[in-house]
């Protein structure tokens, strides 16, 4: 049976700060989430008059959480996009994790308290019960921390937790600009490219993307898939050396996807599309002449299994798949299944690992 919104609990940080947040009014609502949306669902589903907000950075959960609410409340909407849809909100609510990227941490604690109204309430949640830092990000503010218990159900999960509010009581005193610019160079080329909290790689040039644009050369009239493009480096770096091919990439990261369309406005490069995809859809499938891919190591492969059957319905056969990656094993023993010619090069700590379609 699908897991429903109902029966799938969330993780303790959202549970703690869903907890917190059902005893503050309020009417217009805006909720991230570390699970499936758990605390947007039950807002909307408990508040049939307020309006609430799901906002999601990347497709999988997002997907995965409208599936799960299916049907979803009239008054819940959900947005992948790059930036928090603009409120006012009375309330925001804001789980995060303990080893979660810090940079993104503050930038969406930044949002949420940007788009309240005065007098709303930020309701911050971690995995962590003996935390300094997120208390240290809300005090910068100069709002006054309130450290919240949980209550209800949610208070068996309070040991491996903890909860904050704060109250807006003017607008923020300095907006920080977490993008930043990244400029390369690819084969005599300078380029620029955009990164932000939460893309692949975030104020650098990943060296696995370094070592993929090493290890490609295209001719002419080449069409070019970059999938899992991040922050578009690669997929910038082989527009820019011939005019004439053609480059699409993908992520499912929709600030990945803001930060390449700016990367590609920024040199001027009328050959490179951009999507916003999860699973691998890409115009014309079939007819790609060569997809490249820098797969993520977590979720024991299941993503590079992804990027990998995504390549394979995507290519031509004959066309050539290159993947950069530090763990080459699953790659050597699941591609020679379907695909032919399969070699790897080692790059200093990398590995390229080539294959064709049969």
């Amino acid at each position: 049976m699908k897991p429903s919104a109902e029966h799938l609990p969330a993780r303790p940080a959202e549970a703690h700060a869903l907890a917190v947040a059902r005893t503050l009014p309020a009417s217009r609502i805006v909720c991230t989430t570390a699970g499936r949306g758990q605390a947007a669902y039950a807002l909307a589903t408990e508040r049939p008059d307020a309006a609430v907000s799901a906002w999601f950075l990347d497709l999988h959960p997002y997907n995965a959480s409208r599936a799960m609410w299916s049907p979803a409340p009239s008054n819940l909407t959900a947005a992948c996009v790059a930036d928090m849809p603009p409120g006012p909100y009375d309330l925001a609510v804001v789980p995060l994790a303990k080893d979660g990227e810090a940079e993104l941490s503050r930038d969406i604690l930044q949002a949420a308290l940007v788009n309240l109204a005065i007098g709303g309430h930020l309701v911050a949640g971690i995995d962590n019960p003996r935390d300094k830092w997120l208390r240290e990000q809300l005090a910068e503010t100069g709002e006054t921390v309130r450290v919240r218990p949980a209550e209800g159900a949610a208070a068996k999960a309070r040991s491996d937790t903890i909860a904050y509010v704060v109250q807006k009581t003017r607008a923020p005193a300095k907006i920080r600009d977490f993008s930043c610019e990244v400029v390369f160079r690819d084969r005599g080329n300078l380029l620029t490219a955009f990164t932000r909290p939460g893309v692949f790689a975030h104020r650098r040039i990943d060296p696995g993307a370094r070592h993929l644009l090493g290890a490609v050369d295209v001719a002419a009239g080449t069409r070019v898939l970059d999938i899992g493009c991040g922050s578009g480096c690669v997929a910038l770096g082989i527009a820019a050396r011939e005019p004439s091919v053609r480059v699409h990439a993908l992520d499912s990261s929709a600030r990945a996807v803001d930060c390449t369309r700016r990367g590609i406005e920024k040199n001027s490069l009328a050959n490179v599309t951009v999507d916003l995809e999860a699973e691998g859809h890409v115009p014309e499938p079939g007819s790609w002449d060569l997809a490249l891919a820098n797969p993520p190591y977590y979720s024991d492969f299941r993503l590079a299994e992804l990027f990998v059957e995504s390549a394979r319905l995507a290519l031509t056969p004959g066309g050539t798949l290159l993947v950069v990656t530090k763990q080459p094993s699953w790659y050597l023993e699941n591609l020679p299944r379907m695909w032919t010619n399969v070699f790897r090069e080692e790059v200093k700590t990398y590995h390229v690992i080539e294959a064709v379609r049969a």
